[in-house]
């Protein structure tokens, strides 16, 4: 069993993607982890699963997960993490938006035993963030009193949107096994699934710089995440009076992925 799988979630990143796969391989040999990189593309149009499956003669610890259909990152990292071997499982965005080396913080609060998810956290002092618009201010703001007020994720969870969390395999796999949330908001039906378990979260400062090439658009995607908030809460609420395996639900909503 490898000690760390590092999961890369990926839409439209052609371009890009070489560069994750060479900062994800390069953390694990100057670490010297013995670790696996899987790359998740996500019904890109662009390529992406043809520009990663061509790095795997340099990298032989690459696997590469693709489907036809572009269906969002929470569905991206399950098919991800149900593939994951690792003791320890990790997911970054792809983009570089943090630097790899920030991960030993939270690896070495999973090794003491101080949690059982690390967060990577730009509101926690000694973060540095660079360079992030406006816009993404301000629905950072509304956002955050949403989750906390209307959700019920707790204010020592202070950032639940970073693009940098580490688990034990046994919890992400459990974790996201169940996950019905698709889109962006995943990590909050995540959040709320880890708490009812009593597992325990902590956070560790980050390094964090925008991607200016983003998927995400401001007004659509602000609507949809806000339609997803709202189906986690249903979703929840009815698992618990609903006796039927969740498992079962997602199964079905699962389509064929081609693994290399």
């Amino acid at each position: 069993m490898p000690d760390l799988t590092i999961v890369i979630p990926a839409y439209k990143e052609a371009a890009k993607i070489d560069r994750d796969v060479e900062a994800a391989d390069e953390f694990l040999r100057q670490r010297r982890i013995d670790g696996e990189i899987i790359v998740v593309d996500d019904g890109s149009s662009d390529g992406t699963a043809a520009a990663a499956r061509a790095l795997q003669a340099r990298y032989p610890n690459l696997r590469v997960v693709s489907y036809a259909r572009n269906r969002g990152k929470g569905h991206a990292l399950a098919q991800g993490i149900a593939l994951a071997r690792g003791r320890h499982v990790m997911f970054a965005d792809a983009g570089l938006c943090v630097p790899y080396d920030v991960a030993s913080i939270g690896l070495m609060m999973l090794e003491l035993g101080m949690c059982d998810i690390a967060h990577g956290s730009r509101r926690m002092r000694g973060s540095v963030l660079r360079a992030q618009p406006l816009y993404r201010r301000v629905g950072s703001v509304v956002y955050s009193w949403v989750v906390h007020f209307l959700m019920g994720v707790p204010w020592y969870v202070s950032d639940t949107q970073c693009g940098f969390k580490i688990y034990r395999h046994d919890l992400a796999k459990e974790l996201y096994g169940e996950l019905v949330t698709d889109g962006f908001m995943f990590d909050i039906e995540i959040i709320l699934r880890a708490l009812a378990r009593k597992s325990r979260i902590l956070e560790f400062p980050v390094l964090w710089s925008n991607d200016a090439d983003t998927r995400y658009d401001p007004i659509w995607g602000t609507v949809r995440n806000f339609k997803e908030l709202v189906g986690i809460r249903w979703t929840l609420m009815t698992e618990k009076r609903d006796a039927a395996p969740l498992e079962q639900t997602r199964a079905a909503l699962r389509e064929p992925v081609d693994v290399t």
